[in-house]
């Protein structure tokens, strides 16, 4: 489609898993001709992840068809000369090359922005690290749950009292990550249209990490108690626990935050009478006594099932929410109607929803979504365009080049 967004704008993809890929993927989405580069083998790890194991053969590789879609497919070796000549003619045609190849890598086989930037001055180039582009870990290698969650401080904040930190999951820290590498280019996109120059941008999971907890971390660093905060979190306020129904389920009150919702809340739950409790009598007592008043709707609000006491608050629009499941989303009208999960357009894709990335513009159309590419699929196609003959594609198979 012509008439997308990024329609004519060429992107080279190289880079693997989940983070890069997934900026190269938004910028798929609105239209850019991404041409996806693996290496010969195996190819990219994100074509055999699956943490959710699938009954279904042909969804099997649903995080592959999740953030590998609307890209063309590439196999090259880039540890022979002809790959790498390969690469730098792509690399001369592109507007965005994206990685995240370690710089042990980039610096073997001459991959950096100071090298590639003489072919193409106009490029921007897209480098996502772990821990960041300088200091001495700048070549360490790392993924979301050790550089993200983990490195940040995070994973140690994420923990009940005397348990231990709470590993991550599966690009819970890549995927965020990637929308911000993805801002990082739209925006050198945007000074290169003002002033024609191509740039470097970068991003990290450790920056990415600090940045999703930086009320706490600037909190840290700009000299607070964090003793304090840390003993505090021991005994959080009533309203900021989480609450068992009958049914198993939870409740979260995060939202009933000053005296008169906890005078709505205790009257919704027939416990009015703790209004006239000495402990209770006002919003200085109730944090005073926060462990007491949490102890004493406890209770209450496992004598009956989650659905009872969301209709019974949602009555009066009482702010508080159903702990969900991720079993519920594929069903989650909300979820739905806001397309952040959809019915792929290719009847190719295997997955009945396909999550959607959270940018949306109204202006601005998403292309059909098209399936990932098989392993080398497009190399032909792709050398064809290059200039390379039928005869030169032919060797360079031959040899292992592509």
């Amino acid at each position: 489609m012509d008439d997308l967004l990024f329609s004519g704008l060429k992107v080279l993809d190289v880079s693997t898993v989940i983070a890069a890929p997934a900026a190269a993927m938004i910028l798929a989405d609105f239209g850019a001709d991404v041409i996806k580069i693996e290496p010969p083998g195996d190819g990219d790890m994100l074509r055999a992840i699956r943490d959710v194991p699938q009954d279904n053969e042909a969804t099997a590789d649903y995080m592959w068809q999740m953030d590998g879609r609307n890209k063309r497919g590439m196999v090259l070796n880039l540890k022979r000369p002809e790959g790498k000549e390969i690469l730098h003619r792509l690399v001369a045609a592109c507007d965005v090359y994206v990685t995240n190849q370690p710089y042990s890598v980039r610096d073997s086989l001459g991959l950096n922005y100071e090298q590639l930037k003489p072919i193409n001055p106009r490029m921007i180039y897209a480098s996502l690290t772990a821990y960041g582009e300088k200091g001495p870990e700048r070549s360490r290698k790392g993924f979301d749950q050790l550089a993200y969650w983990a490195r940040s401080g995070l994973m140690d904040l994420m923990r009940g009292e005397g348990a231990p930190p709470v590993q991550g999951l599966s690009g819970m820290g890549d995927h965020p990550t990637g929308v911000a590498l993805y801002a990082g280019i739209v925006t050198a996109l945007l000074r290169r249209e003002k002033t024609g120059e191509g740039a470097m941008v970068h991003t990290s999971l450790l920056a990415n990490g600090l940045w999703s907890n930086a009320s706490i971390t600037q909190g840290s660093i700009a000299g607070g108690d964090t003793a304090r905060f840390r003993e505090g979190r021991k005994a959080p306020p009533s309203m900021m626990r989480v609450y068992q129904c009958s049914d198993g389920r939870w409740l979260q009150l995060n939202m009933v935050r000053n005296y008169g919702l906890i005078g709505a809340l205790l009257r919704a739950l027939g416990a009015a009478h703790l209004l006239d409790d000495e402990r209770f009598c006002d919003a200085r007592e109730v944090m005073r006594n926060r462990v007491a008043l949490g102890d004493e709707i406890a209770p209450i609000l496992a004598s009956k099932p989650s659905a009872e006491w969301m209709t019974i608050f949602d009555e009066i629009d009482l702010p508080v929410n159903l702990v969900a499941t991720i079993e519920e989303k594929a069903v989650d009208v909300q979820v739905l109607e806001n397309r952040m999960a959809m019915p792929p357009n290719d009847p190719e894709m295997g997955v009945p929803l396909l999550l959607n990335h959270p940018i949306q513009v109204t202006s601005v159309p998403h292309a059909p979504h098209r399936r990932p590419p098989q392993s080398g699929e497009h190399s032909a196609e792709i050398l064809a365009e290059l200039g390379y003959s039928t005869d030169q594609i032919s060797a360079l198979r031959d040899q292992g080049v592509i």
